[in-house]
């Protein structure tokens, strides 16, 4: 459904943030894209979304197809009427606007009122916490609630693509798992998606397949198992250097092997 192809992207016509990134997502799949911060994540999103342009950021090389259309020229609005919608980094909402206005205001692409309503519907059942706060401004919802509002504000544009960015960002443990729960039944659901995530062990639990991003390249990728099992990711991501002793040595400073 979505294909990266060699992807380089300059801010300023100075700064390359990201360096021939190649990325593909299966129609209805769950792929992640995982990376320290810094890395590229959310420049390699933006780039999908369109929403470069604001930070003087472009696409200098390569080419991003969506079900097979390039779509490289296309503005932010085209994109999310094809069926793309980013869910931005820090749980963006309308903090002076109730949940459900804050849905309503993600419907300008839909003209039919029932359909609007069917959409308000599937959002309030795939958060059902939101539906006694529907009445409060947003800005008093807690920061789990406000995280499931900005996925539900998304959903109301009927998006095939779902691009999620740090979804955990800032959250309880439990709400962490609430939120992956949910990100798991929209894919069951038939919605792809595309998980910029830095929680690698829970980003690694739900997807099919990751890729890992540093310093702007794509330098691993493959079946979620198999990254869970490769000892540099393990080590680096997965908190699995816990077990060294580094008292056995003089000088520790393991090198990961895709730099080597």
């Amino acid at each position: 459904m979505l294909s990266l192809g060699n992807v380089e992207v300059v801010y300023d016509r100075v700064f390359l943030a990201i360096k021939g990134v190649s990325i593909e997502v299966a129609e209805g799949g769950m792929v992640a894209l995982l990376g320290a911060n810094g890395a590229g994540k959310s420049t390699a999103l933006k780039a999908i979304s369109g929403l470069l342009k604001p930070e003087r950021g472009e696409v200098t090389r390569g080419e991003i197809r969506f079900k097979g259309e390039d779509i490289a020229a296309l503005s932010p609005p085209d994109r999310v009427r094809l069926g793309i919608a980013h869910v931005l980094e820090g749980r963006r909402v309308f903090e002076h606007l109730t949940p459900d206005e804050n849905l309503i205001a993600a419907t300008s692409m839909h003209r039919d009122r029932h359909r609007i309503a069917e959409l308000k519907d599937r959002v309030y059942g795939y958060f059902p916490c939101l539906t006694d706060r529907r009445s409060a401004k947003a800005g008093y919802l807690s920061g789990g609630e406000q995280q499931m509002l900005a996925i539900g504000r998304a959903l109301m544009t009927a998006p095939q693509l779902l691009l999620l960015d740090e979804p955990s960002l800032g959250l309880a443990p439990f709400l962490v798992d609430e939120i992956f729960g949910i990100i798991r039944r929209l894919n069951q659901d038939g919605v792809g998606i595309l998980l910029v995530e830095q929680n690698a062990t829970a980003a690694l639990d739900i997807v099919s397949d990751a890729y890992l991003i540093e310093n702007g390249r794509i330098v691993m990728n493959g079946a979620a198992e198999t990254l869970k099992q490769n000892p540099d990711i393990q080590e680096f991501y997965l908190g699995g250097a816990g077990h060294k002793d580094y008292h056995a040595v003089k000088h520790y400073r393991r090198r990961k092997r895709w730099l080597a």
